[in-house]
C-alpha cells in the first residue's frame, strides 16, 4: 500500500517544482489528527524555496498507509525527490521528529512518558480557612440577582435550585467539598443556564450546572496542564498569580473546581488547595489562556458577589441584547515587558522579561529589584556577567555570555533551564549542582569540555549540535536521564536522525524506507 501512495506526492511535488530545481525535500509528521510538513526546493544556483504545492490529501493516503501496514499512530516521514524522477522515503514512528518552526534539526524523545514536575506541586500548601460566608454569599446574591433585574427591566430566569442528595453526589465525584458559600448557591439555582440559554451572571462566565462543573472539572486539562510536547515544555515558565504564593504555580490541578466558563476554554474556579498565602476558597482564573499562570480573583465567591454589586452601584456596566456586562479597569500583572534593553524602572513584581537586539552588552544589575524574577531571555543580545541572576528565583535563562564564565550559577537553587551562546569556551562545571536544572540548549555555545554533562544527574532534555553530539557519544558520557534530546544541524536528514537517535539508545530498527522512479522521469 505504501508503494502506491508514495508515488503520488512524488509526483505533485515534482510536477509543481520551479525551473533550474536539483533537489525537492518533504518533512511530514502525522497523526490521528492531521499531518504538517514543511520543506521546500533547492535549486542548481544554491538557493532554496521554502514551501511545498498543496499534498493534504496524498499525505492523507501516505499516513494511512503507514499506519496500516506499521501500526503507527504518529509518524514523521521525510521525501525526496530529484528531476530525474528518483525519489526516497524514510518513515519511522514519531519518536524521531522534525522540529517544526525554527527548523532546527531533529527532535528524539527517549522517554515518552516522563513529564517534568510542575513548580505548584512542590509549594507549600495554604492553612488558612475559607473567606467565604454561605449565609452572606446568598443575601448577595439575591441582591446581585434584584439589582441585575433593576437594569434590565424584568428577572432572569434561572434553573430550579439542586438537591443536597445532588450536590452530595456531585462532591463524591470530585473526591472534593464544595466551599459552602458556593454550595449555598447551588441551593438557590443549579447554575444559570436554562432552555433560552445562558445568563453570564459570573462577568461574561457562564455559572455551570452541577453536572458540567463535574465535566469541567475532571475533563482533559483540568486536573493537570496538557503535555504541549519537549519542544514547548524544556523551558516553560509558570508564572505566579498576583498576589504571589496565593495560588499554586500550575497549569491544572484537581483542587481547582471550574464552576463558571468563559465558553471559550477559560475558567473561574474554586480553589481547594491554595499555596500557603492563599485561602481554601478563593476564585481564581484558568484554562486555555492560563496555562502559564493561574489568575487570582478573590478570596471567596462572596467578596467576588461584593465587588459585582459595587461595580453595578458605580454604575459600571453596560447592556446589549439583554445581558448586562460588568466594566472594570484591566489589572496589569508582573509578566513580560520586551525591548531592546532593561527598562529603567524595574518593576519590584517582574516575573519575566525579554531583551531583543541589544545594541550593546547587557547589565543585568538592575534586575535585582525584581525579586520574583523567573525568566530572564536575551535574544540577539549579550552580557557579560550572571552575577546578578545569583540571588534572584530566575528559572528560565536564555542568553548571550561574553566570557563563558557560569559561576554564578553553581548551587542556583531555582535554575530549571539555560539556553547559552558563549563568545568563550565555557567550562560547565558549575552547572554540576544546580539541583534543579533539568533542561540545556549548548548548540550556540562553545563549550571547553563536554564530558561534564554526565555528570548532570537531573538533565532530562539536552540541545546540541551534530559535532557536539558525537564528542559525547564518542566518549559515552551522555547525561544518565535524558528523556528527549535534540540535534539542531538544519542539513541533517531524517536518517541521519535516526541513526544519532539509536546511539543514545532508542530502538529505531522499524524505521521504513522505499526507493523508487517515476515513470518519465519528474518532468
Amino acid at each position: 500500500m505504501v508503494e502506491q501512495a508514495v508515488r503520488p506526492v512524488a509526483e505533485v511535488i515534482a510536477a509543481k517544482a520551479p525551473d533550474g530545481w536539483t533537489d525537492a525535500v518533504l518533512h511530514c509528521q502525522g497523526g490521528r489528527d492531521g499531518a504538517s510538513l514543511s520543506g521546500g526546493y533547492r535549486c542548481g544556483d544554491g538557493s532554496w524555496r521554502s514551501g511545498l504545492p498543496r499534498l493534504w490529501s496524498e499525505l492523507r493516503s501516505l499516513t494511512e498507509a503507514l499506519s496500516q501496514d506499521h501500526g503507527w499512530e504518529a509518524m514523521s516521514l521525510e521525501l525526496r525527490t530529484r528531476p530525474s524522477g528518483e525519489y526516497r522515503l524514510v518513515a519511522s514512528d514519531d519518536a524521531v521528529h522534525r522540529v517544526t518552526g525554527t527548523g532546527r534539526g531533529f527532535r528524539a524523545v527517549l522517554d515518552p512518558g516522563h513529564r517534568l514536575t510542575r513548580p505548584g506541586m512542590r509549594q507549600e500548601p495554604g492553612t488558612a480557612g475559607p473567606a467565604g460566608d454561605p449565609e452572606l454569599a446568598v443575601a448577595r446574591f439575591r441582591a446581585y440577582l434584584e439589582r441585575r433585574s433593576a437594569v434590565l427591566g424584568h428577572p432572569e430566569e434561572l434553573p430550579p435550585p439542586a438537591t443536597e442528595d445532588a450536590i452530595a453526589g456531585t462532591e463524591a465525584r470530585l473526591g472534593r467539598r464544595l466551599p459552602a458559600d458556593l454550595r449555598a448557591l447551588y441551593k438557590i439555582a443549579d447554575g444559570d443556564h436554562t432552555d433560552l440559554g445562558p445568563r453570564y451572571l459570573f462577568q461574561g462566565n457562564t455559572w455551570l450546572s452541577l453536572e458540567y462543573l463535574v465535566k469541567a472539572s475532571t475533563g482533559y486539562g483540568a486536573a493537570e496542564q496538557p503535555w504541549s510536547g519537549w519542544g514547548l515544555e524544556w523551558d516553560a515558565v509558570i508564572l505566579d498569580a498576583d498576589p504571589a504564593e496565593t495560588v499554586r504555580r500550575c497549569g491544572g490541578h484537581p483542587g481547582w473546581l471550574r464552576f463558571a466558563s468563559g465558553e471559550d476554554g477559560n475558567y473561574l474556579a474554586v480553589d481547594t488547595a491554595p499555596a500557603r498565602h492563599g485561602r481554601l476558597g478563593q476564585v481564581i482564573r484558568t484554562g486555555r489562556d492560563h496555562n502559564r499562570g493561574p489568575g487570582y480573583v478573590a478570596d471567596s465567591v462572596t467578596t467576588l458577589l461584593g465587588h459585582y454589586l459595587e461595580l453595578l452601584d458605580q454604575g459600571a456596566y453596560a447592556t446589549e441584547d439583554d445581558y448586562i456586562e460588568l466594566l472594570e479597569p484591566g489589572r496589569a500583572r508582573g509578566r513580560r515587558p520586551d525591548s531592546g534593553s532593561l527598562p529603567d524602572d524595574i518593576p519590584p513584581g517582574l516575573q519575566s522579561i525579554h531583551v531583543i537586539d541589544a545594541t550593546g552588552p547587557v547589565d543585568l544589575a538592575p534586575l535585582g529589584a525584581a525579586r520574583s524574577l523567573r525568566r530572564v531571555h536575551l535574544n540577539r543580545a549579550a552580557t557579560a556577567d550572571l552575577t546578578p541572576v545569583r540571588e534572584l528565583p530566575v528559572e528560565s535563562l536564555r542568553v548571550t555570555l561574553d566570557g563563558g564564565d557560569l559561576t554564578p550559577l553553581a548551587g542556583h537553587p531555582h535554575l530549571a533551564s539555560l539556553e547559552l551562546a558563549t563568545t568563550a569556551p565555557a567550562d560547565l562545571t558549575p552547572l554540576r549542582t544546580a539541583p534543579r536544572l533539568h533542561g540545556l540548549d549548548l548548540a550556540e555555545a562553545e563549550v571547553a569540555e563536554l564530558a561534564v554533562l554526565s555528570e548532570l544527574g537531573g538533565l532530562r532534555y539536552l540541545s546540541l549540535t551534530r559535532r557536539q553530539w558525537d564528542a559525547l557519544l564518542n566518549e559515552d558520557r551522555t547525561p544518565p536521564a535524558l528523556a528527549a534530546a535534540c540535534l539542531t544541524d538544519t542539513d541533517s536528514t531524517l536518517d541521519e536522525a535516526l541513526a544519532w537517535a539509536a546511539r543514545l539508545g532508542l530502538d529505531t530498527g522499524r524505521a521504513f524506507r522505499l526507493t523508487g522512479t517515476l515513470e518519465n522521469g519528474a518532468g
